[in-house]
């Protein structure tokens, strides 16, 4: 059995990922999203294991001194990270795993795994994408304002990426990025044990 792919998903907010996600995993079940964990504590609703695997603060810092994670971060006093045992036992299952994160934990996983594939997504336009922020109605001025300059500073960093998919429509994005996972089989670093055990000189 092959194993699954490693896949990474970012790109700014108002790109529309989490849309495409949605859309793909329902489609597609051989792909799982990975749960990421937290410092912080639950929300109203949320459950354990689905929304978040919750933690301590000490729980989180021995996996990070055991590399037990894949990245992680420290916002507003709270840790947010990808444990890789759960990715990694999924992985070795054949199934693919999505780590929808920012670029920060992205370009930790691009140094740590380089068989991770990494997809960054953006709207047609800067114009289209702050139009979409304004659209939704939920954020003051000030927000969307800040909103649009970590934008700007995120796609910056898209060239860093694999594959960047333009969401303008969303059945068309839905469909590149299956693409991209199917490809992701036959990306040179995943197949790097294959060649070496087949393929010895």
């Amino acid at each position: 059995m092959s194993k699954g792919s490693l896949i990474v998903l970012s790109g700014p907010s108002g790109s529309g990922k989490g849309t495409i996600l949605s859309k793909l995993l329902t489609e597609d079940k051989n792909t799982f999203l990975s749960v990421s964990a937290t410092t912080r504590l639950p929300r109203p609703g949320e459950v354990d294991g689905a929304n978040y695997h919750f933690m301590t603060k000490e729980q989180f810092e021995s996996l990070i001194q055991s590399g037990g994670m894949l990245e992680y971060a420290c916002y507003c006093d709270n840790y947010y990270g990808t444990p890789k045992k759960a990715v990694y036992d999924q992985i070795e299952k054949g199934n693919n795993v999505i780590l929808e994160i920012e670029v920060q934990g992205a370009m930790q996983i691009k140094n740590a795994c380089p068989e991770a594939i990494l997809v960054f997504v953006l709207p047609p336009s800067i114009q289209v994408l702050e139009n979409r922020l304004r659209g939704r109605g939920t954020e003051d001025e000030d927000t969307v304002l800040k909103r649009m300059e970590t934008a700007k500073k995120e796609i910056k960093m898209a060239t860093e990426y694999d594959f960047v998919i333009i969401n303008d429509d969303l059945d068309e994005a839905v469909d590149d990025l299956a693409n991209v996972i199917k490809a992701s089989k036959s990306y040179k670093n995943s197949m790097k044990q294959f060649l070496h055990n087949h393929y010895k000189q």
